[in-house]
């Protein structure tokens, strides 16, 4: 009788234990219908992120990464069809794939093509960042080369072309926090580095460091101002640990003070992976949007400065409040601006565009320009000569480059 009841009981634990991983196999279904579907190539069609740039001659060149291999293609027909890919490297799954990485790629008027990308070098997230350079407007590249000699870590790259093909280029760098770490000394986050070089990127002068307290974990946002200086957004690190946002211009003389864009008191530890955008206008203006957690606000929001930084207009919310709002992308062009951004209901991601011709004192209505199912990645504005283009890429539409907007 003993036997008997206990292969009962067993037999019951068994049709229970059945039962729930059923029932954990359609939840995770359910869950994952917004992630992206297995894809085993290196293609465009595998890809997770994809970073388009046009180049002088008018050419498209699009880096994507796909299942840990970086990539180049370009176009003649504005996305619509690529010649084959050129592989610039293959990581695996060390490859930087995190929600705020992606490749960086630029070309100057010579037709020569320079890339960045991060990969890791060890289970701690440590991290190297590469470039490479095509002097054949891509249709072959340098092997990859380190762009810093440091040992510690190095994220987030993130790259301009001035109009006198100088490179200017800023990243998430680690080496105080290793530093700190060495000499026994807790440090959070990590800091804002950058470099230059005007010759195409085969050499770099010093690093130098513009805020050596930042968050480690999300992309920094740059644009060229009028003068041709840089200017940079970031979440840095304020005191008390509250990450909230700032910009800085960069000059040939070095680094501006750090400016906060708002106090939106966002105290954590935690990586947000959602770095900001900026745009610089006509007359100089900055115009910011980020995404915060803080205490003060919560979503995504817009502002602007027509003093350099010093001081910004109070935050405007991005989208409605409620929605799910995410990934905002700016881009100027004399004194127009374009806002773009992402919306997700659930189970469809909608890119929303709206645009200022009077560099942000007002702005149009939003208006609906893409949605898909399944995965999608940023929405990136571009320009072409005196046009403006919305790049994304999805899963289930492919790659989308769509005319949005034109200079006035």
């Amino acid at each position: 009788m003993r036997n008997s009841s206990s292969n009962l009981l067993l037999k019951a634990l068994l049709l229970v234990a059945l039962e729930l991983a059923i029932l954990n196999f359609a939840s995770a279904q359910m869950d994952h219908s917004s992630k992206p579907v297995a894809c085993l190539g290196a293609g465009l069609e595998c890809a997770n992120a994809a970073t388009p740039f046009f180049a002088p001659n008018g050419k498209l060149l699009l880096a994507w990464t796909a299942n840990g291999v970086v990539s180049v293609a370009q176009s003649s027909d504005a996305g619509k069809t690529f010649l084959p890919a050129v592989k610039i490297a293959e990581h695996g799954k060390f490859l930087d794939t995190g929600s705020d990485a992606r490749p960086q790629i630029v070309a100057n008027q010579q037709g020569h093509v320079f890339l960045a990308y991060a990969f890791f070098k060890d289970s701690n997230w440590n991290a190297q960042i590469n470039t490479a350079r095509s002097e054949d407007g891509g249709n072959s590249f340098t092997a990859p080369a380190s762009l810093v000699n440091d040992g510690s870590s190095q994220r987030f790259p993130s790259v301009l072309i001035s109009p006198d093909d100088s490179i200017f280029i800023s990243w998430i760098d680690k080496r105080l926090v290793a530093a700190a770490k060495q000499g026994g000394e807790k440090r959070l986050g990590g800091s804002i580095a950058y470099s230059s070089s005007r010759d195409g990127g085969k050499t770099f002068q010093a690093e130098r460091f513009a805020n050596e307290s930042s968050c480690e974990c999300c992309r920094i946002g740059a644009s060229l101002d009028p003068k041709g200086d840089s200017v940079i957004a970031y979440r840095a690190i304020f005191p008390g640990g509250i990450r909230d946002q700032a910009s800085q211009v960069i000059t040939a003389k070095g680094a501006d003070p750090v400016r906060r864009v708002a106090d939106d008191d966002w105290k954590t530890d935690a990586c947000p992976h959602h770095g900001p955008t900026i745009a610089v206008s006509e007359s100089g203006k900055f115009h910011v949007a980020w995404y915060t957690q803080g205490s003060k606000r919560s979503g995504v929001f817009y502002a602007n400065s027509a003093n350099q930084g010093v001081t910004y207009s109070a935050p405007i919310r991005v989208g409605a409040e409620g929605v799910n709002v995410s990934r905002p992308y700016l881009f100027a062009m004399g004194k127009q601006v374009w806002l773009a951004w992402k919306e997700f209901d659930g189970a469809h991601s909608t890119v929303y565009l709206k645009e200022s011709g009077d560099e942000g004192k007002t702005w149009s209505s939003p208006k609906m320009i893409l949605k898909t199912s399944g995965y999608s990645d940023h929405p990136l504005l571009i320009q072409k000569e005196n046009d403006v283009f919305l790049s994304w890429l999805t899963r289930a539409d492919g790659y989308q480059l769509v005319k949005v907007g034109q200079k006035q």
